[in-house]
C-alpha cells in the first residue's frame, strides 16, 4: 500500500506553509464578506443547536477580536491621553469578549 498521498497532504502542514497561508489570509477582509459573516452565523446556530459552547466561545473569541482590532486600525492607534476613547474601545470590547467566553466556557451549566 503506497502512502505517498499521506505525505504529500502532510507536507501542508509544516509551519512555514501555515504561516504563508496566514500572512496570506487578511482577516480585516474577511469580517466585512456578507458570505463569510452568514456562514459564521449559520455555524453559530448550530454550534448553539448541538450545545457546544466551547466551540462558539472560539468563533466569538476569534471573530470578536478581528473586528475589535480592525476597528481600532481604523480609527488610529495613535494615544494622546489615557482616556483615548480608541484605547477605551479596545480594552474594553476586549473585556466584554474575554467575560463572554469565560461565562460560555465555564460558567454555563446544562
Amino acid at each position: 500500500m503506497d502512502f505517498s498521498f499521506a505525505t504529500d497532504w502532510l507536507q501542508h502542514l509544516q509551519t512555514e506553509q501555515v504561516l504563508s497561508f496566514f500572512e496570506e489570509l487578511n482577516l480585516g477582509e474577511l469580517i466585512y464578506n456578507p458570505w463569510f459573516l452568514g456562514g459564521l452565523a449559520l455555524f453559530a446556530l448550530i454550534t448553539i443547536y448541538l450545545r457546544r459552547y466551547a466551540l462558539l466561545a472560539s468563533i466569538l473569541a476569534l471573530v470578536g477580536f478581528a473586528s475589535l482590532i480592525d476597528y481600532t486600525l481604523q480609527q488610529g492607534t495613535a494615544v494622546e491621553n489615557i482616556m483615548s476613547e480608541t484605547l477605551l474601545v479596545f480594552v474594553g470590547g476586549g473585556l466584554i469578549l474575554i467575560f463572554a467566553v469565560i461565562y460560555l466556557l465555564f460558567v454555563r451549566n446544562d
